[in-house]
C-alpha cells in the first residue's frame, strides 16, 4: 500500500512531501491511540539514561522540528519521540531547495539549517500534549546569527524554555548546516558548553537526562575526547550520530549537493563512531545509535555494538508509517530464533556465525 503512496509523494519535492506527511501524522495522532504493536515473545523494553522505554526504536530529531505531530509519531509505534532541532528564536533556515532524495541509495541529503518556529512556540505545543506514551526529548541548537562565542547562551535559553517540558534534552553541536557549529565538539568549547547547560538543566529540571549528539565525521581521537568530556561533566550519554559531510557509496548530481547525508550509506560511519564511543566509555554513558538503520539486523548490530536503543529518520521516509511495527516483529523473531528472552540479556552474547563460517576449535 505504501508503495503506491510513496510513488505519488516522490513525484513531489521532498519538502512538500514532508509537509503532507506531517499533516497526515497530526491527524493520525488525534484519531488513534496507542498502536497495535507485536506482543509476546522476548521483552523489548529498555532502560537507558534513567528512562524506561517500551522498545528500542525511537524517532530521531529532524522530522518533527516543532513538536507538531508528537502524538502521530507515537501512534506510528515509536517508543520515544525527539523533537527539534529547536533554536531560541524562530528562523527560516537555508533557502530552498534544501532537501534531496537519493532513492537508489535509500538516502537523503539535507541542508535545512535549523528551520523552526522557536523555543516558545514549541513550549506551547509540549504543554498542550494530552498524553505521552513514552519519553519526549528536545534537541537544542543555536540560532545561525548567534556568534559562536555566544553559542552557550542559546543552549541555556533553550533549556530555560523547554527543559522542564522535556523528558530528556539533547545538545546538537554536530549539524553540518549551521556554520561553525561543529567546532563546539572540540574539547575545551565542549566542556564549557556541556557543563554550563547541565548546570542550568539541573536547576530548571533536576534529574532530566542530558545527551550530546556527535558527528560521524570525527576522527577516532576526537570521539575519545568527546566521550571523556561527557564523562567528566557527568551528562547521561551520547547519540551516535548526526549526518555526514562525506558521500560514501553515492554519486551523481544530487550527491554533489551541499548538506548532511543520512540513510543507508551513513551506516558504516555511524556504526564505527558508536563502536569507538562504546570502547572509550566502558559502560559509563548511555549510547543511542542513529544513522542508516532499516532492518532488525541493523538494530541488533547497533545493540551488540554498545547502543541501548536506536533512532530512525530516513527509513521512515522510504518504508512508510507502518515501518516500526514491522521492524519490531522482525526483531522479536530474530531474538526468538537466537533464544534471547529479552534485550537486557543481549549484551555480551556472541553474534550468530555467518553461514559457512568456520566455528572455533
Amino acid at each position: 500500500m505504501y508503495g503506491l503512496v510513496k510513488r505519488g509523494l516522490f513525484l513531489l519535492s521532498p519538502e512538500r512531501a514532508h509537509a503532507l506527511g506531517m499533516a497526515a501524522l497530526r491527524i493520525w495522532g488525534t484519531l488513534r491511540g496507542a498502536p497495535a504493536l507485536p506482543t509476546g515473545g522476548p521483552d523489548l523494553s529498555v532502560t537507558s539514561a534513567g528512562l524506561r522505554i517500551a522498545h528500542p526504536v525511537a524517532l530521531a530529531a529532524g522530522l518533527d522540528k516543532d513538536a507538531e505531530a508528537v502524538a502521530g509519531f507515537f501512534a506510528a509505534g515509536f517508543s520515544a519521540v525527539e523533537v527539534g532541532t529547536v533554536t531560541p528564536r524562530p528562523q527560516p533556515g537555508n533557502p530552498a531547495p534544501r532537501l534531496f532524495r537519493i532513492p537508489k541509495a535509500r538516502a537523503l541529503i539535507n541542508r535545512m539549517g535549523f528551520n523552526n518556529h522557536g523555543a516558545e512556540a514549541m513550549a506551547i505545543r509540549l504543554r498542550a500534549l494530552r498524553r505521552r506514551p513514552g519519553p519526549v526529548g528536545v534537541n537544542l541548537g543555536k540560532n545561525k546569527d548567534t556568534p559562536l562565542e555566544r553559542a552557550v547562551e542559546d543552549y541555556v535559553a533553550g533549556v530555560e524554555s523547554l527543559g522542564a517540558l522535556a523528558d530528556y534534552v539533547v545538545v546538537n553541536a554536530s549539524s553540518p548546516n549551521t556554520p561553525g557549529l561543529r567546532q563546539l565538539q572540540q574539547s575545551e568549547p565542549l566542556r564549557l558548553l556541556l557543563s554550563t547547560v547541565k548546570a542550568r538543566l539541573d536547576a530548571v529540571a533536576p534529574g532530566r537526562p542530558l545527551l550530546l549528539k556527535i558527528a560521524p565525521d570525527l576522527g577516532p581521537e576526537e570521539v575519545d575526547a568527546a566521550v571523556d568530556v561527557a564523562v567528566e561533566v557527568g551528562i547521561a550519554g551520547l547519540i551516535c550520530t548526526n549526518t555526514t559531510l562525506a558521500r560514501p557509496g553515492v554519486s551523481g548530481s544530487v550527491a554533489e549537493e551541499a548538506g548532511g547525508l543520512s540513510g543507508a550509506p551513513l551506516a558504516p560511519l555511524a556504526l564505527a563512531t558508536l563502536r569507538r564511543a562504546a570502547a572509550r566509555a566502558g559502560g559509563r554513558l548511555a549510547l543511542w545509535a542513529s544513522g542508516g538503520i532499516f532492518t532488525a539486523d541493523d538494530v541488533l548490530e547497533r545493540l551488540e555494538a554498545g547502543a541501548d536503543l536506536v533512532q530512525v529518520y530516513t527509513a521512515l521516509v522510504y518504508e512508510g508509517p507502518l515501518f516500526v511495527p514491522r521492524l519490531l516483529a522482525d526483531l522479536r523473531a530474530r531474538l526468538t530464533a537466537r533464544g534471547v528472552p529479552s534485550l537486557a540479556t543481549l549484551r555480551g552474547m556472541p553474534a550468530p556465525a555467518e553461514p559457512g563460517a568456520r566455528q572455533p576449535g
